[in-house]
């Protein structure tokens, strides 16, 4: 019996500490305003146009009269798909993987918001908003060919955003705000046990949700009556994901044979979510044009590894991923080794009547995915965005309506994904995926909004 659990303990680290269950936290959604889409985001916190300045810059609220309401939704559709027969992978003994190419994984979706904020006095202002900062999901056909890698990828996170602003009535207004976040995540791959000659397959599946906080700010300054700059900036957290692990069909080798047993154990995925620093400048040109130009940094290489953490002391599952990738405490480990990125964007809104304004925009958006750890569940790469938008205000109701959309460019993206230990070491099996995968994307997005 001694052996025998010997041996199973060694079939579970082959499988669950295999080519792992990764889940991504590092796309940030630029889709949070129709208004700020129209330009691709450029000079959003230097150009407070409606409630939604609540969430490129808190102190933007300073420059808003009475109690302002921004509602509105965007569409945004992905394409990723590996390229015909460009995908092959590998088990546990080096074999070659028989299955497809796995389907186009992202299904469209659509990210609404609200933001309400409200003079209190001629100094100081107070706003709120709710939106989805952050989000992912991708799913892979049953029969992909680098199942044992990636299938199901899943990320909703919802923050609500109090925040507050002063101004010295001079034109220099400062902001603040906490982002309480909602992140609910889940990740599933399917399991090889090929090195032990089984010919079932296993599924593993992860999931859980946590709540926690970032602390915006903001600065606003008027140079002159027509260009003003501003600077933004968010604090990090680690979102932890508490839930539980499951693996299923598991052999589990016993003196009488073989069974097929399911295997839990409470578990928990830290999600990095990164600080950053926006800067923007708005110059009104004529009095009908206006240009804007900003950059974003933010520090994605805090997204180290991610790890799967264990929740219970001796779990089943732990006691044999632990020891593998050299901590007792793991579950899973995939390592990431993100960089830090920079978004450049650049935009100009003409204003053709009174009521009618036109809007053009470009972004260079650099992805945090370091290409030497690119992954199946993440194949990302550097993207532009092209942007235009109309905004119709009618002055006299204080409603304007803004229409905005935009595609991603991307160009092809390869993956070639392996196993490491928590020193981003090679582990010792066969193990691999390599894929040639083709992006594109769109997004469209609506927004009304009304002055009291």
């Amino acid at each position: 019996m001694r052996n025998n659990n010997t041996l199973s303990r060694a079939i579970l680290a082959s499988v669950l500490c295999g080519p792992g269950a990764v889940m991504a936290g590092g796309f940030s959604l630029n889709e949070q305003s129709a208004s700020a889409m129209g330009v691709a985001n450029a000079g959003t916190a230097a150009n407070p146009e409606n409630a939604t300045t609540v969430f490129f810059n808190p102190a933007g609220m300073s420059q808003l009269s009475g109690t302002n309401v921004s509602f509105g939704a965007a569409v945004l559709d992905i394409d990723a798909e590996v390229k015909d027969g460009k995908a092959s992978a590998t088990n546990n003994v080096g074999a070659p993987v028989s299955g497809g190419d796995g389907g186009d994984i992202a299904d469209p979706a659509v990210l609404p918001n609200i933001f309400v904020t409200h003079e209190v006095n001629d100094t100081v202002d107070v706003g709120i908003g709710l939106h989805a900062p952050y989000g992912l999901k991708a799913d892979y056909d049953d029969d992909f060919v680098g199942r044992y890698f990636a299938d199901k990828t899943e990320l909703t996170a919802i923050a609500l955003s109090p925040s507050i602003a002063v101004n010295n009535g001079e034109g220099f207004s400062m902001g603040i705000g906490v982002n309480i976040i909602y992140a609910k995540g889940r990740l599933t791959k399917f399991q090889d046990y090929s090195n032990f000659g089984l010919p079932q397959e296993g599924y593993f599946d992860t999931e859980g949700d946590d709540i926690g906080a970032t602390v915006s700010f903001g600065l606003l300054y008027e140079l002159t009556d027509r260009t003003q700059i501003g600077l933004s900036g968010q604090t990090g957290t680690t979102l932890n994901l508490e839930g539980d692990a499951t693996l299923t069909n598991f052999p589990q080798v016993t003196s009488s044979g073989v069974n097929l047993v399911t295997a839990k154990e409470d578990a928990n995925v830290p999600l990095e979510i990164p600080e950053s620093l926006t800067f923007g400048i708005r110059h009104r040109l004529t009095d009908t044009v206006t240009l804007l130009a900003g950059a974003t940094w933010a520090k994605w290489s805090r997204f180290e590894a991610l790890d799967v953490e264990s929740g219970e002391d001796g779990g089943t599952i732990s006691a044999v991923g632990g020891p593998k990738y050299g901590d007792d405490d793991l579950i899973g480990h995939v390592s990431e080794n993100w960089n830090d990125t920079w978004q450049v964007n650049v935009g100009a809104i003409w204003q053709a009547t009174p009521a009618w304004a036109f809007k053009a925009g470009y972004a260079y958006d650099e992805s945090p995915v370091n290409e030497n750890y690119r992954t199946a569940r993440i194949p990302s790469n550097d993207r532009q965005w092209l942007t235009l938008g109309t905004q119709w205000n009618d002055a006299p109701s204080g409603w304007t309506v803004d229409v905005a959309a935009g595609v991603l460019l991307f160009d092809d993206v390869d993956v070639n994904e392996r196993e490491y230990t928590v020193d981003d070491e090679p582990v010792g099996n066969a193990a691999s995926y390599s894929g040639t995968y083709e992006l594109s994307a769109w997004s469209a997005g609506v927004q009304v909004s009304k002055a009291f």
